[in-house]
């Protein structure tokens, strides 16, 4: 499985920006599908991840804020950040996690900065 993250840039405190990934095969067959986070100088941070039967995390830092959706006609599955704050800013990372192995997109950098 490849994946190719996209989305990112520049954005002020407050608005919203919505990051893609996309994967060379079926979603449908992905068991996890998910985004971490890493800040320079900071541990990498589990984001937010979506289960094959529909069910959800985020990490408490962005509930109520981002919201992570598929859509498997397209293989790709999105977060959604609203309301974000200096402190979102990070590389995004998607992964995917499918029979027992986990596929890693590259990163794409989000800035929160006015």
């Amino acid at each position: 499985v490849q994946l190719q993250a996209s989305g990112g840039g520049l954005v002020q405190p407050g608005g919203s920006l919505r990051l893609s990934c996309a994967a060379s095969g079926r979603i449908s067959d992905i068991n996890i599908m998910g985004w971490y986070r890493q800040a320079p100088g900071k541990q990498r941070e589990p984001v937010a991840l979506l289960s094959n039967v529909g069910s959800t995390e985020y990490a408490n830092s962005v509930k109520g804020r981002f919201t992570i959706f598929r859509d498997n006609a397209k293989n790709t599955w999105y977060l959604q950040m609203n309301s974000v704050k200096p402190e979102d800013t990070s590389v995004y990372v998607c992964y995917a996690f499918q029979r027992g192995v986990t596929y890693w997109g590259q990163g794409t950098l989000v800035t929160v900065s006015s």
